[in-house]
């Protein structure tokens, strides 16, 4: 009588051919086109049910054998070995996600997202507000023991204070752990309801905490004083101020410019959507004074940045324009600025709302009224932006 066990030979595996060769006890070796493995052959409710063990050569025929014992063993305890091995797998799985912290799990959801965000102020927005705010209180822990206690800990001292950046850092900290969860890092379901509706429950709707705050703005009136003592004043960040108050721009696309997006023989600054808050390309017509600002500008070699910062290679920071207004304007913001030049237009012009909104970059939130809108407006822009800055010299209304 044959061999009812370990049938194959270790020197023969290399040859046999296409087929399912039984080693006995329910293992067998697999030869399938170029691949060569081995399987667990067992019944449940009288089906057959087959098990991979792994490739040969990795898997050794040694190995294969104390993997049918063990498949084997299982069975006779009327264990399933295929439920049971993945089992161990998501219990593996779970004890490496306790070592998993919120701050390498942060991180890493940032490297995966940040090619999708549509600029990097977006990036470095997440990375600040989880630094400031999140890491110093449960940065350290594992995304695994992360509860509403902990969450309510860092929004609670901003709910009301500051309501836009609490919401900002619950939504980050809801798609981190969401995140964490669909890689199974942290394990589904250990949290009562917290992303979903806990925390409203125990928060104030921001609706009650407080109305909409709008930026501080200076008088339309007294732009023009506030730009003669700018003119005074040394340094790049006095001019690139004046810069941004002359094309009513926002921080972040004077800050950013190249000299790449700018022409100075058709007298246009092209910002790129990547920089712009409606993600869409923003043609700029620049006055006399614009041009004159940006041929007066010091230029490093090796930096693209139209206004060059304190560091080599660098543009200038995104506090520097802030900071030297409250020197000068206690009170008044670089974006307040903005606000200053939508109210001088309504005002002072005869310029359509369209036309002072297109100055903006704003979008127009009526789809109906968005889908007739085919122009830029730029030479509409050019009029008005060429008597905002004859207004600010005080030569004109």
């Amino acid at each position: 009588m044959g061999r009812e066990i370990n049938r194959l030979a270790a020197v023969a595996l290399r040859t046999l051919g296409e087929g399912k060769h039984p080693d006995g006890a329910g293992l067998y070796f697999q030869v399938k086109g170029a691949g060569r493995s081995w399987l667990f052959r067992y019944e449940i409710d009288g089906k057959d049910r087959w098990m991979g063990l792994g490739p040969f050569p990795t898997v050794s025929l040694a190995k294969a054998r104390k993997l049918a014992r063990k498949s084997k063993g299982q069975r006779a305890e009327g264990l399933d070995p295929i439920e049971e091995r993945r089992a161990d797998d998501t219990a593996q799985r779970l004890a490496r996600a306790g070592t998993i912290l919120f701050q390498d799990a942060a991180e890493r959801y940032i490297k995966a997202h940040s090619k999708t965000w549509k600029n990097a102020a977006h990036r470095q927005q997440w990375t600040a507000t989880l630094k400031t705010y999140v890491y110093p209180v449960f940065g350290s822990l594992p995304v695994s023991e992360i509860r509403t206690t902990h969450v309510l800990k860092v929004i609670e001292p901003l709910w009301t204070a500051k309501p836009e950046t609490a919401s900002r850092i619950r939504g980050r900290i809801e798609k981190i752990l969401d995140w964490a969860a669909a890689r199974e890092l942290r394990p589904r379901g250990d949290n009562p309801a917290l992303w979903r509706g806990h925390l409203d429950k125990v928060l104030p709707p921001h609706s009650k905490v407080r109305k909409v705050r709008h930026q501080p703005a200076l008088a339309y009136s007294d732009v023009p004083e506030l730009v003669s003592e700018l003119r005074e004043k040394g340094g790049i960040s006095p001019l690139a101020l004046e810069f941004t108050i002359l094309n009513a721009t926002r921080t972040i696309e004077t800050i950013g410019a190249e000299w790449s997006e700018i022409d100075l023989v058709a007298k246009i600054w092209t910002v790129p959507g990547s920089r712009m808050k409606s993600g869409r390309l923003h043609r700029v017509p620049l006055t006399a004074r614009s041009v004159e600002i940006l041929k007066s500008l010091p230029r490093e070699i090796g930096n693209e940045f139209v206004f060059i910062g304190g560091k080599a290679g660098r543009g200038l920071s995104n506090m520097a324009m802030l900071a030297l207004l409250k020197g000068i304007r206690s009170g008044v913001t670089v974006h307040g600025m903005r606000a200053s030049f939508k109210t001088w237009a309504r005002e002072q012009t005869n310029a359509s709302r369209e036309v002072s909104e297109a100055c903006l970059a704003h979008t127009i939130s009526d789809a109906t009224e968005a889908a007739y809108v085919r122009g830029d407006l730029f030479q509409k822009r050019l009029r008005l932006m060429t008597a905002w800055a004859r207004y600010i010299e005080g030569t004109g209304k």
